[in-house]
């Protein structure tokens, strides 16, 4: 079979260097955590031909004396490649290659980036993209379909808001999905009325009330799509990350790439339900492919939506929407009888909660199937925004994993504070107390919600501040870990979460080689400064994968 020109170029430029013998990373500052998390530091890395590290070497080590390859790094900073625990791969690059509105202060801003971008795409059937975020705007409510007519004319358009959680439609786009006055929200799901009519906002499950008419992307654009997410994450120094939600479609895309020689960062993947992971894996969950590069071991479920969209599901009602408590997606037995069917073949749970009810659901679960379902099942609550304080002792059994992500504390405290009252934010974002209550704590970034940036996360975790460094002295301070601890929730603890522990999260030997090189030492760095970090290079399984432009030139393989 003939490949794509383009297909095989890409595949030509990402081939692997030939078979290696004792190969030396040399002249390095290097510094690591090991299993137990204390600091290692090193100057040079010997790689064997298998792409695992040999040994971490020190001042006086002896070196290899003929390695076929040598590397002189210049004395820059060397750390584990960072592991994102909650992304979402393909809607990275789908987000990238489309409208992104994340920069947009306000609704006039939105609609001026609309119209460009609608200028510039004039000959597409739809107009798609996302990042939009009411609050951000201080619109006070959601925007309209009229408002996106303004800017859109007659072209279908459907544009997602920042968290995933709802979506924004011109008229057009309604009309092409058959939506109309008398169309009823789903379970789950909440159509946004104005004036008795669709207001042109779609709220969790109403979403797919759109999103059936959308046209559907081809093989080539999943394949453009990911080649973008890839790049974007190797750039930024992320060599493995967690994919929440991975559909057919997308696990093929991966395959493609895999099968490629494309595939360059590790992918720990959760399918987007039950269905899905026994297409996918059959009676259990893959082995590693492509060099431990690809898993699908866990399924996705959600438990509810997001506070931005009140579909977070809460115990009492919202203290900006009396009389609305959110909305729960899923029955007690029908989160109990998806578990049972995923785990009874050995797939991991991975469960989207953020509103104080659904966290209690979850648990509620999981203390009723833990005894069932206790060999190698790390139960895993995603994002745990909002927790009943009577319910934080709760996530120290069983071996639960709170996956959450610190940028979102910074960028949601203002919106978390007016939605829940300040009464009721003690388990709010609850890091600190995660650990003292026995969780395991892991950290990524919900990308595209947020930046994949993971300096942005680690220093928000010991600060519990924005980028401007506000509030002064942090949000709720008593909740920040620290330095060393954000550190290992950003690599040893979220290769854990996946069932990565023994091949990457930290340098050892025997472990992949997953390095970046990056232009300061993030022990020492200031807060402002760690945000700023730059990722020079980014190595995966001892293959650079990513040079920053300044550095290509300068030598090397």
């Amino acid at each position: 079979m003939r490949l794509p020109v383009s297909l095989a170029l890409i595949a030509a430029l990402f081939l692997p260097a030939p078979a290696s013998a004792d190969a030396l990373v040399e002249n390095v500052d290097g510094m690591t955590l090991d299993a137990k998390g204390e600091l290692v530091r090193f100057n040079g890395i010997v790689i064997g031909t298998d792409g695992k590290v040999v040994k971490l070497l020190k001042r006086g080590d002896k070196r290899p004396d003929r390695p076929d390859w040598k590397e002189d790094l210049k004395g820059r900073t060397v750390i584990p490649g960072m592991v994102d625990a909650h992304g979402h791969v393909m809607s990275l690059g789908f987000r990238a290659l489309a409208l992104d509105l994340s920069a947009t202060r306000s609704l006039g801003e939105a609609q001026d980036a609309i119209r460009r971008y609608a200028a510039e795409n004039s000959t597409r059937r739809w107009l798609t993209g996302g990042g939009w975020n009411q609050e951000v705007w201080g619109l006070g409510r959601f925007p309209t379909a009229a408002e996106l007519d303004a800017a859109t004319g007659d072209v279908p358009t459907w544009l997602v808001r920042a968290d995933g959680h709802a979506g924004w439609a011109n008229s057009a786009a309604m009309k092409a999905a058959g939506i109309t006055a008398t169309t009823k929200s789903p379970a789950g799901g909440r159509i946004e009325m104005v004036a008795g009519k669709p207001g042109g906002v779609f709220v969790d499950a109403a979403m797919a009330l759109i999103e059936k008419a959308l046209p559907q992307p081809t093989p080539r654009d999943r394949n453009a799509a990911f080649i973008k997410a890839q790049d974007i994450l190797l750039s930024m120094g992320v060599t493995a990350s967690a994919d929440m939600g991975t559909t057919i479609d997308d696990w093929m895309t991966y395959r493609r790439m895999g099968d490629l020689g494309i595939l360059r960062m590790r992918i720990m993947s959760y399918s987007d339900g039950v269905d899905t992971a026994l297409q996918v894996a059959g009676s259990g969950p893959t082995p590693w492919l492509y060099g431990d590069k690809l898993r699908m071991g866990g399924i996705k479920l959600y438990t509810d939506g997001a506070l931005g969209s009140r579909g977070a599901w809460l115990k009492a009602p919202y203290a900006d929407a009396p009389g609305n408590s959110g909305l729960p997606f899923l029955t007690d037995a029908q989160l109990l009888n998806s578990i049972s069917r995923g785990a009874m073949d050995g797939f991991q749970f991975a469960i989207h909660a953020i509103g104080d009810r659904a966290n209690q659901q979850v648990l509620d679960a999981i203390d009723e199937l833990s005894d069932t379902y206790k060999d190698g099942q790390r139960w895993r609550i995603e994002h745990a925004q909002i927790v009943d304080p009577a319910d934080l002792p709760r996530f120290g059994k069983h071996g639960i994993i709170a996956s959450m992500q610190p940028v979102h504390q910074s960028s949601d405290r203002a919106m978390a504070e007016a939605r829940l009252g300040a009464e009721r934010l003690a388990g709010a974002y609850a890091w600190k107390s995660m650990l003292a209550n026995g969780a395991r704590l892991v950290f990524g970034s919900d990308y595209p919600v947020e930046s994949p940036n993971p300096f942005e996360g680690w220093a928000t975790g010991f600060t519990r501040q924005d980028a401007q460094g506000q509030p002064f002295g942090g949000w709720r301070p008593e909740e920040a870990v620290s330095r060393e601890q954000a550190w290992r929730a950003f690599t040893i603890d979220a290769a854990y979460a996946g069932f990565g522990e023994k091949k990457f999260g930290h340098l050892a030997p025997g472990m992949r080689a997953d390095f970046i090189v990056i232009d300061r030492d993030p022990l020492l760095a200031s807060p402002s400064d760690l945000r700023s970090t730059t990722v020079l290079e980014t190595w995966v399984g001892g293959e650079r994968v990513f040079q920053r432009a300044a550095q290509r030139g300068e030598g090397g393989r």
